[in-house]
């Protein structure tokens, strides 16, 4: 497999939006914009995002809240996921229907397997052992070993899944079915569904709490958030949020619940619903970037990073002041986005090019292609 390098130029991230548009060939609205210097140098690690409509994947340092790399030729990037030991990130080409594994210290290929029909979703379980794909075309999840790159199951849920995430103890992988109203329960001994979980109209994503109690899922249908009791598989609330709401993401300590608000292209909503869980009630609504989707919180717990897939952006929230501290531009659509908990290896080009496995001997995994 071949690796290109492209557009130095894109490296003087320094300087004003009009000079990097310049150097990088890039618009104004994909450029790099300016942060705010009392945030940096408080975190370690990188944010990867999937730009959908850009076939590419953006890496921001943390310290810098800057962007620092693109990794270009990934066909319709739409979620994205970092293994906890900080070795590898895998991401989802709904173009070429492929679970693709990168190493993020050289921003290349390692691997790709094959998955359903029109895959959305991608997460890895809190062991690193196995990674699970949501496949919204053909109702049914692909189950991956990550160190051998081969599809190991493929498991029927429910109508439409997308989002999907596993328990803090990884015995469980929760299933948004965006299809219809339920949330499949996915036992990962036997890769098995366990159980449907009826949360209401068209759940996008779900959220688990840290210590394990809870699970919230992000009801589009009905501009709501579902709170379910994970013992006894449950609902147990749900609460009005914004528009659209797409991704939730829950602090480390368990008590406050980020929702990001997309509404629609036509009429694009641009607010985060910070949620306290103890009284499970909206106590602020910060306005991010027009159709705020995807969220990732970093592990301290202090920022939240925010995808705006209309505007190709991602805000970076101070969770503790609920207010914006820097923002940082993407390529086009950026949708999903996860936190690398590793200091990232600036490259020596801000473009990276990989060349997509063609073959079935060219990479691992590519084998089970049929």
């Amino acid at each position: 497999m071949r690796r290109k390098t492209a557009r130095l130029g894109a490296l003087i991230i320094t300087v004003g939006l009009a000079l990097i548009a310049v150097a990088c060939g890039e618009s104004a609205r994909d450029a790099i914009a300016p942060t705010t210097s009392s945030h940096e140098g408080m975190i370690e690690g990188s944010v990867w995002v999937a730009d959908e409509e850009g076939n590419s994947l953006t890496v921001i340092d943390a310290d810098t809240n800057t962007a620092i790399a693109r990794v270009t030729g990934v066909e319709g990037p739409h979620n994205i996921q970092a293994v906890p030991d900080g070795r590898s990130v895998w991401a989802v080409s709904g173009h070429e229907a492929l679970a693709l594994k990168f190493d993020p210290s050289t921003y290349s290929l390692m691997g790709a397997a094959p998955t359903g029909s029109e895959p959305a979703h991608i997460i890895v379980t809190p062991d690193g052992t196995t990674v699970y794909v949501t496949n919204g075309g053909d109702d049914s999840v692909t189950v991956i070993d990550p160190q051998t790159i081969d599809v190991i199951a493929t498991i029927p849920v429910g109508d439409y899944p997308h989002g999907l995430r596993p328990s803090p103890d990884g015995r469980w992988v929760y299933v948004a079915n965006a299809g219809g109203t339920t949330l499949s329960v996915i036992d990962t001994s036997t890769n098995q569904v366990v159980d449907e979980i009826e949360v209401g109209q068209k759940p996008v994503q779900v959220g688990f709490s840290p210590d394990g109690r809870f699970v919230y899922a992000s009801v589009n249908g009905e501009n709501a958030v579902a709170k379910v009791d994970v013992a006894s598989r449950t609902l147990v609330d749900k609460l009005e949020v914004g528009a659209g709401p797409i991704q939730v993401f829950v602090t480390p300590d368990s008590a406050t619940l980020l929702v990001a608000n997309q509404g629609t292209e036509t009429n694009p909503s641009r607010t985060v619903s910070i949620i306290d869980t103890a009284s499970f009630s909206v106590v602020d609504t910060v306005e991010t970037g027009a159709g705020a989707h995807g969220v990732v919180i970093e592990p301290s717990g202090r920022h939240a990073y925010i995808t705006n897939i209309y505007e190709n952006s991602v805000t970076v929230l101070d969770v503790e002041e609920r207010r914006v501290v820097a923002n940082v531009g993407t390529a086009a659509r950026p949708n999903g986005i996860s936190f690398l908990a590793a200091a990232p290896i600036r490259p020596p080009a801000f473009e990276i090019e990989i060349d997509m496995p063609e073959h079935e001997e060219e990479m691992p995994g590519m084998e089970n292609m049929e």
